[in-house]
């Protein structure tokens, strides 16, 4: 694969590292493969530090937040090319643009979309991280089966009372609002009778309990909801067609995931030949083998991403599309676990103060045993894969 760009496009990632270079703080330049806050109060639980809000303000003000957006929502009106190099170059150097992708990946599109007047004049807010949201989609019976949440909103004319409880919440424990979606009316089919509400987490009967996962930490929360009254004003959209909000909610949480992940994929490679290195392990057939095996997938993937880009920027339907984040989630399984094997007794060192590279393969590979679980599950996106792709009848 080659890709040629135009100069126009090289003028635009130009602009782009020069912008980072005058503005980018160390604390962005993460360098991890799963990148958080980097902050936690005493008791672990995440929060937004000072830098990470100043950071995507700034972005916002300088049109790199969304480069495809227009100026007042933070953007640069950038073509679907550039926003894929956008995407890459950012992803390449490990870059994070906020610590808190609810806003602006999901909640601002959707609200742009699909919401009226009042709702879209949140979505800037959302964007610049002024506002910070929370997505209410998993439940405790409804995980990867969105089409089986049983959160009740009840109409009671002027608003609604929801009742129910959700899971696996990012950010709830520091959201000033939440994305939710609640099932309005029961008696409709499984994909029917959903409905979206923005509820202000402050609101009364809202109950936010932090989840700590496998490395410590508490970025996760569930959401208890006790006949909460919201407005009816907060719905967004119609009434009982919120599955529509829900399948572009997804769409633009992966739009360009497949970007991020692949380079992710590529920079841990890079990783892996310098503690290969450092351990005296580049003469090993058997270690220079598998690295090598796992950058020819990365590179591959890339290839896939790229060609599938290609396809759909020319009205093509983009299949290859479909198989990057099943394909990327297991990469990265297998690179980080290749990470620990490198280290040999030194892998049980979790002390980030203490293990080789502050933690870095440990603690990627905890958070990648969640990759194949966050955004849809393996065994969801091959289901995917085979009745939409390849067009295999239902089981």
């Amino acid at each position: 694969m080659r890709l040629s760009l135009a100069d126009e496009d090289l003028a635009f990632r130009d602009g782009l590292l020069a912008f980072l270079d005058a503005h980018c703080p160390p604390q962005a330049r993460a360098g991890r493969d799963f990148i958080g806050s980097g902050a936690a109060d005493d008791d672990g639980v995440m929060v937004i530090p000072d830098w990470a809000r100043a950071w995507q303000a700034t972005l916002f003000d300088h049109g790199w937040m969304v480069p495809g957006f227009a100026p007042e929502l933070g953007g640069r009106h950038a073509t679907p090319l550039q926003t894929m190099l956008y995407l890459e170059t950012l992803a390449q150097q490990g870059i994070c643009r906020s610590v808190h992708f609810g806003g602006y990946a999901i909640v601002a599109p959707s609200l742009l979309e699909f919401g009226d007047a009042a709702q879209q004049a949140l979505a800037p807010a959302a964007i610049r991280g002024d506002t910070v949201w929370c997505i209410g989609m998993s439940e405790p019976g409804a995980g990867s089966d969105l089409a089986g949440l049983a959160t009740r909103a009840v109409d009671r004319g002027d608003h609604f009372e929801v009742t129910g409880q959700k899971v696996w919440t990012s950010y709830a424990m520091v959201a000033q609002k939440g994305f939710f979606y609640v099932r309005t009316n029961p008696d409709e089919p499984r994909h029917k009778g959903i409905s979206v509400l923005i509820i202000d987490m402050d609101s009364p009967g809202v109950t936010v309990r932090p989840l700590r996962h496998i490395t410590g930490k508490a970025e996760f929360a569930e959401v208890f909801l006790d006949a909460v009254r919201v407005p009816r004003a907060n719905l967004v959209g119609e009434l009982n067609n919120g599955w529509r909000i829900t399948m572009g909610s997804l769409a633009h949480e992966r739009g360009g995931l497949w970007v991020e992940g692949v380079a992710s994929c590529l920079r841990a490679v890079d990783g892996l030949v310098a503690l290969a290195r450092r351990r005296d392990l580049a003469a090993d057939a058997r270690v220079t083998d598998r690295i090598a095996r796992l950058y020819a997938r990365a590179q591959s993937l890339r290839a896939l991403g790229w060609k599938g880009f290609a396809a759909f920027a020319q009205g093509s339907s983009a299949p290859e599309h479909s198989l990057l984040k099943l394909a990327v989630s297991e990469l990265q399984q297998a690179l980080y676990e290749c990470g620990m094997d490198l280290q040999g007794a030194g892998l049980a060192i979790t002390d980030p103060a203490r293990a080789e590279e502050g933690g870095r393969w440990q603690d990627s590979f905890l958070s990648g045993l969640a990759a194949t679980i966050g955004g849809g599950t393996s065994e969801i996106q091959r289901n995917v894969i085979a009745t939409q792709v390849l067009g295999l009848p239902r089981a």
